[in-house]
């Protein structure tokens, strides 16, 4: 089944529920950079939340997400749209911890760092938006993160599980966010509900969808008001790495023609590699 996500909201409209399943783009992430397990479970927590976050935009708005908590796994970025499409990158994808039998998240990623979020929403500059990292476990951050930066009361839910091999085989998670008017019984009952909830992950494997967990939050007092498929999608292509050489000074193309070696150039989102020759690099140069 395909990945995908559900938009809903809930108790008289005054709260809004994104729930997703992203098994299959957090697995293919994880080929793509060959994470270890605790790296997995980090880097697809935060693909999870991008791809919900990007569903809070429209057309053409882009989010460009960049965690660094200062832990072994370095910087992690994302990239998303509107549409379900994320790509992303780890800095140390092979770098693994775990304490008493589970993946060990927050000692990953790190709590001495932030979360920067960067919107490109089409009409005006860019502009970014920051946090501080409390936990490291990336649910708990991007909860804080809305309650400081965009002063929305949120609650965050996101889990991974791999398996003996090393394979994503369940992940998913759901954003909820308060709106004007929620009456505070509509908040201590949603509190009541997620905690007596099992983890995000564990749901997820028993294969419980999106709608369902919109309903184990809710109890039944929801509309479902969107559905969007979800995919892990890189748009590099050939060109757009012509015009970043094309940015190089002239003596330093005059360098690599002088060396007479095509050159190699790997995306960081896919891995895919590009190969320039001299004629290439020339008509790069002329076409400055």
């Amino acid at each position: 089944m395909n990945d995908y996500l559900v938009k809903a909201y809930a108790f008289s409209g005054t709260v809004r529920i994104y729930a997703a399943d992203t098994t299959n783009l957090v697995e293919e992430a994880r080929q793509i950079h060959q994470t270890y397990p605790a790296a997995s479970a980090a880097f697809g927590r935060l693909l999870t939340t991008s791809l919900i976050m990007g569903a809070m935009y429209s057309e053409n708005q882009v989010l460009t997400i960049r965690v660094d908590g200062g832990g072994p796994i370095g910087k992690m970025i994302t990239n998303v749209d509107a549409h379900g499409h994320v790509k992303g990158t780890v800095e140390n994808p092979q770098v693994h911890y775990s304490y008493k039998d589970k993946l060990a998240v927050g000692m990953v990623v790190g709590t001495k760092g932030h979360i920067h979020v960067t919107k490109d929403l089409k009409i005006r500059d860019v502009f970014t938006s920051s946090s501080e990292i409390q936990t490291g476990e990336i649910a708990e951050d991007f909860t804080y993160y809305f309650a400081k930066s965009e002063q929305i009361p949120s609650s965050v839910g996101l889990g991974v599980l791999v398996n003996e091999k090393n394979e994503v085989f369940a992940s998913g998670g759901f954003i909820l966010q308060a709106m004007p008017g929620v009456k505070e019984e509509t908040l201590i009952q949603i509190e009541k509900n997620i905690k007596e909830m099992k983890p995000i992950s564990e749901l997820i494997d028993s294969g419980m969808t999106p709608e369902q967990l919109v309903n184990e939050i809710t109890k039944g007092d929801h509309e479902f008001v969107e559905e969007m498929e979800l995919s892990y999608h890189c748009d590099c292509h050939k060109e757009r790495f012509a015009q970043g050489i094309s940015t190089l000074d002239n003596s330093e193309l005059d360098s690599i023609i002088g060396d007479n070696e095509p050159i190699e150039v790997t995306c960081q989102f896919c891995k895919k590699t590009y190969n320039f020759t001299i004629d290439d690099i020339k008509k790069i140069k002329l076409n400055k």
